[in-house]
């Protein structure tokens, strides 16, 4: 069935940015203009005052399938991402077992399919059960339908493991993805290392934690040829040498989430499990870092590294509470309260939010261009909204944001033709 999206303002960075149509066919975008006709029994979906923007990509969810669906599965995860306006996201392969071989790839591709929500791509290990130890078969899982390869959470220790999984990754064109952390240096930590934790008589997690692995792992980029995606970076010192590795031509992109352009250490005070990730919440000044990389495209993309737990995981002593938060759903409003803040214009938080993550993973997505696939989100910029977890479409609600008045909010989401979400009058 045809859609034509009427009046609204069309942003699909580096093409369009301004008033236009957009019109739908057999799952592709069929055309983008002025007062396009719509064609006999077309579905018309009025835009006036809202935007219509490629599907954002997430390059960083985890959906818990198979093995802890008590916090999150693949149809609630999904659920939660097209209300956020993602039609395609990349699934770290931490589950239970590992997806480290075809089996478990084909078993999430397939739970996918069943849900028919968002596109869900699956990461595979770099190394068997993600110990950092043995390689994992990684021609095996590309051709299963693995779009990179990571160890996330447990980073890869061993720089020869790590040097070889790169290597490979050349031969497949695929990229590395690394959760930047020394395991030596981070040990029994749980926030960021500083006057803080001191206060709190909390175990530090100090930022050269990370930026010894993002040095290292630049390195071996440099030497092997590979792309590097750097997840979740979060420290000044990060920032720095991502930039100056692109300027030297490296193979790089990295990702922020927004918790950490939005919120920093002093959260934790009063003990808050709900503020407590890794990388943890760091300083002012690196969420000032944060956000000059993603102003200046030293960082390209906006990803939500969104993490369900169970609220009785999160009830526990700080130290015994697991790490993460979840972020599908509240993504958009805080990415464009950098736009109000005037670190990004518009079009550069779509960019990061839809068109360069794609581009980063080598996707066809992100792009509202004649003939790609019809992945839209519609939404209103100036609605604003409280956040409630207890209205999450995910399973889980560790959230530190609850509570708080945000602006902008989907209305509608399309993937490949079809409408997935619709706000509902109480969410509108």
């Amino acid at each position: 069935m045809a859609i034509l999206i009427k009046g609204g303002q069309v942003i699909d960075p580096g093409r369009v940015n301004g008033a236009a149509d957009v019109l739908i066919d057999q799952g592709k975008i069929a055309a983008v203009g002025a007062n396009l006709k719509a064609p006999a029994g077309c579905t018309i979906i009025d835009a006036k005052g809202l935007l219509v923007l490629p599907g954002f990509v997430d390059l960083h969810v985890h959906f818990r399938e198979p093995g802890f669906e008590y916090k999150e599965t693949i149809q609630s995860g999904s659920a939660a991402a097209v209300a956020g306006g993602f039609t395609t996201v990349c699934a770290m392969p931490n589950t239970k077992p590992v997806n480290d071989n075809q089996a478990v790839t084909e078993f999430m591709l397939d739970r996918a399919r069943t849900a028919g929500l968002a596109n869900v791509l699956p990461i595979g290990a770099i190394t068997k059960g993600s110990e950092g130890k043995e390689l994992a078969e990684i021609g095996d899982l590309h051709r299963s339908g693995c779009v990179a390869i990571s160890d996330d959470g447990k980073p890869v220790m061993n720089s020869l493991v790590m040097r070889r999984a790169m290597e490979y990754a050349v031969a497949f064109d695929i990229p590395v993805v690394d959760h930047c952390e020394d395991l030596h240096l981070a040990e029994g930590g749980c926030m960021n290392e500083g006057l803080i934790s001191t206060e709190l008589g909390l175990p530090g997690i100090p930022a050269a934690a990370e930026d010894v692995m993002v040095a290292r792992n630049l390195s071996l980029s440099e030497l092997t040829g590979a792309r590097l995606h750097l997840a979740h970076i979060s420290t000044a010192g990060s920032v720095r040498m991502v930039r100056e590795a692109k300027a030297r031509g490296i193979k790089v992109t990295a990702e922020a989430c927004p918790h950490h352009f939005t919120l920093t250490e002093d959260i934790v005070r009063g003990y808050n499990t709900l503020a407590k990730m890794n990388p943890p919440l760091r300083t002012g000044e690196d969420v000032q870092a944060i956000k000059e990389g993603l102003r200046d495209g030293t960082i390209d993309v906006i990803a939500t590294d969104h993490a369900p737990h169970a609220t009785q995981e999160k009830q526990q002593d700080f130290t015994e509470a697991p790490f993460g938060i979840v972020g599908l759903e509240t993504a958009l409003s805080l990415t464009l309260a950098l736009v109000e803040e005037g670190v990004l214009t518009l079009e550069q938080a779509v960019d990061k939010l839809a068109t360069a993550p794609a581009i980063a993973f080598g996707l066809k997505k992100g792009t509202l261009a004649v003939g790609a696939d019809a992945d839209v989100a519609i939404v209103d910029p100036q609605e604003q909204w409280q956040v409630d977890p207890s209205k999450f479409k995910s399973k889980s609600r560790n959230t530190p944001f609850a509570g708080w008045k945000v602006k902008g909010r989907v209305r509608t989401t399309i993937v490949g033709g079809r409408v997935v979400f619709e706000a509902t009058p109480a969410e509108q």
